[in-house]
């Protein structure tokens, strides 16, 4: 069988036949050409700024902020709820892992800034901890 393989931006042409490989051919690969700019309306309005979005107002605490970015997978805990440091509070699901958020103190959890769902970035806030 003959591939076509394009790394670096060379591409390779090998042939493999019952576990040898053959390189046949190697070559720079082309780029593709560049796509034709869309001509602009002679009288297009300029677009709207969007709207930044609402500031959140946390409560007092010690922030829980995630660690790198991805989904709410769950939230195990309520607000109001006493918790232990080290007992879960969220589930986070980054690259395909479950990881486990734990409180780093005791204390009682003032408020759930995110949700089920929701995708955070590194740094997001997730809950308070007073």
């Amino acid at each position: 069988m003959k591939y076509k393989v394009t790394l670096n931006g060379k591409t390779y042409e090998v042939e493999v036949e019952k576990g040898k490989a053959i390189l046949l051919d190697e070559y720079e690969a082309l780029a593709p050409a560049p796509a034709a700019a869309p001509v602009a309306a002679a009288h297009a309005a300029p677009a709207a700024a969007p709207a930044p979005a609402a500031p959140v107002n946390l409560a007092a605490g010690e922030t829980v902020s995630a660690p790198m970015p991805g989904n709410i997978l769950r939230i195990d805990v309520n607000q109001g709820d006493t918790v232990k440091e080290g007992q879960i509070l969220v589930i986070l699901e980054a690259m395909k892992m479950e990881n486990e958020i734990v409180a780093p103190k005791d204390g009682t959890v003032a408020q759930i800034v995110t949700s089920k769902g929701a995708v955070v970035d590194t740094g997001s806030p997730l809950v308070i901890i007073a």
